[in-house]
């Protein structure tokens, strides 16, 4: 059996730079350091976090002092502005794709357009994106629903960054025909597009793929969904101990991709007990 690991997989830059950020933090600060909402949708990730003593909010207001980071799904306006009024230091590890994306939506609601994001309502993204519209965005989840909203003169359209391309392509077709002016900025993330486009790739090679990533990770269930979409089967797992040697036999290659938030040692394991099962 080969085992073949996708050229692109694993953690992007925007997750790099939130976990070095949360360590800066630690080696220079001894006081409760927490972050709002999970740092990144990996579970092996976050318990390592906290085992470092890195503990999880869910609002300012659970802090008495000390260190807030803010996740790399970035939070709507207002929210450093509370905890820097609690007194709280504020450390921004909002991922710069992110963080590009809410400012097009603050654009887009001062210039006055009706917002559409497409995206998954109530991930933590979406969320925050949303709270930069000003109460002019409109949370859809697929270019389906595109077809209930109502006419309007000038549309503006961002996107969640895990989001794929053909879809985001269909929406604005749709759309087109929902508006006299269509102003659409494509805020995908390059690491999302170069995952999906090696998990594709890949896919198409093999007789079975395994996608590494927590469960609650967006871009991990777009990878699944990418891979699907092929034929071939898929199992989306978070670890090496839930493989299963049924899943193998037979196989003559099985293909590894992993989401955006999942450690390289993760994939790593995953790639010793395929080996192990040989």
């Amino acid at each position: 059996m080969e085992i073949i690991i996708a050229k692109h997989a694993g953690f992007c830059f925007g997750v790099k730079r939130a976990l070095e950020l949360v360590e800066a933090a630690r080696a220079s600060r001894r006081r409760d350091i927490a972050t709002l909402g999970e740092l990144i949708h990996n579970p092996q990730a976050v318990e390592g976090l906290r085992r470092a003593g890195v503990r999880i909010v869910e609002s300012p207001e659970e802090m008495h002092g000390g260190t807030l980071v803010i996740s790399c799904h970035g939070v709507g306006p207002g929210v450093r502005e509370e905890a820097e009024r609690a007194g709280l230091e504020v450390v921004d590890a909002t991922c710069p794709f992110v963080a590009k994306a809410q400012k097009l939506v603050s654009l887009l609601a001062r210039e006055g357009y009706e917002i559409i994001i497409l995206g998954d309502r109530g991930h933590r993204e979406v969320v925050g994106l949303q709270a930069y519209g000003g109460g002019r965005a409109k949370v859809i989840q697929s270019p389906e629903e595109a077809e209930e909203l109502p006419s309007s003169r000038k549309m503006g359209v961002v996107v969640q960054t895990t989001q794929e391309m053909g879809v985001y392509l269909d929406l604005l077709r749709r759309l087109g025909e929902k508006c006299q002016e269509l102003r659409a900025f494509n805020t995908i993330c390059e690491a999302t597009r170069q995952r999906q486009e090696a998990a594709l790739e890949l896919a198409r090679q093999v007789d079975l793929m395994l996608v590494l990533g927590g469960r609650n990770s967006a871009n991990t269930r777009r990878l699944v969904e990418v891979c699907a979409s092929t034929g071939v089967e898929v199992r989306h797992i978070e670890t090496a101990a839930e493989i299963s040697p049924t899943w193998l036999k037979g196989r003559q290659r099985v293909g590894i991709s992993a989401g955006a938030s999942t450690p390289q040692w993760v994939i790593e394991e995953v790639a010793a007990r395929l080996g192990a099962e040989l």
